[in-house]
């Protein structure tokens, strides 16, 4: 997957080749062979992308899901051409836009903004690459947002990088003067006097503030965190 959303293919390929060699293993092969179909597609490899054309299409028959219709529609979209490929992109579309999967989803709009530039119909292009990259952006998946942008250039359109939060402001309020004081030196049950809240309640709120700056300890605390300047 994140080779498919770096671009390079042949390496996507690869690796899910890999990972579709354990044919009796269904749930690997349910997340392999789409990115086996993507990768194939574009490096021309069309006896691997046959053989996990008529696997996924087994596979999302048994499920008769949106999200596995979905997949299928989309998978099938990148083998053909034409009306029959138009009409499963906008399919694949609608089907995955009924469930909660909305990297599926997003990377449908990818794929059809794609063909669609491929044929020259920009303002369609547009629309599709222009969502794809809001999604994909919103949601962290880089590469395949940075795809979706290099093709957004292509049709002669631009997208920006959203404004990404610093790790204080991903802090919640109360997050934030936890730290501050756990970083001033103060013990949990201090920490809890001052706030009205338990000692438990503290430890529980600095290990979420340690995950969501990337540190394992208090004392780690005053390198990540500016000094207030309200006490200065």
């Amino acid at each position: 997957m994140l080779n498919n959303g770096l671009g390079r293919y042949d390496k996507a390929a690869a690796a899910a080749r890999r990972a579709c060699a354990f044919d009796d293993d269904l749930g690997s092969l349910v997340w392999a062979v789409p990115e086996l179909i993507e990768a194939a597609a574009r490096t021309g490899m069309a006896e691997a992308a046959a053989w996990a054309g008529d696997r996924l299409e087994e596979m999302a028959g048994a499920t008769d899901t949106d999200w596995g219709l979905g997949i299928l529609a989309r998978s099938r979209a990148l083998l053909t051409e034409g009306e029959t490929a138009d009409r499963l992109y906008r399919e694949s579309i609608t089907r995955l836009g009924k469930t909660r999967l909305r990297p599926d989803l997003a990377r449908a709009h990818l794929l059809y903004g794609e063909w669609l530039r491929r044929r020259r119909r920009r303002l369609d292009a547009r629309e599709q690459l222009r969502t794809a990259h809001d999604m994909l952006e919103t949601m962290g998946m880089a590469g395949f947002a940075e795809r979706a942008r290099r093709e957004l250039r292509a049709t002669g359109a631009t997208a920006h990088q959203r404004a990404r939060p610093t790790r204080q402001q991903e802090l919640t309020a109360q997050e934030a003067q936890i730290a501050r004081l756990a970083r001033d030196g103060l013990s949990n049950p201090e920490i809890g006097t001052r706030l009205y809240i338990s000692a438990h309640t503290v430890q529980y709120h600095l290990r979420k503030v340690f995950t969501k700056l990337g540190i394992t300890s208090r004392g780690q605390l005053d390198r990540v965190l500016p000094s207030d300047p309200r006490s200065q």
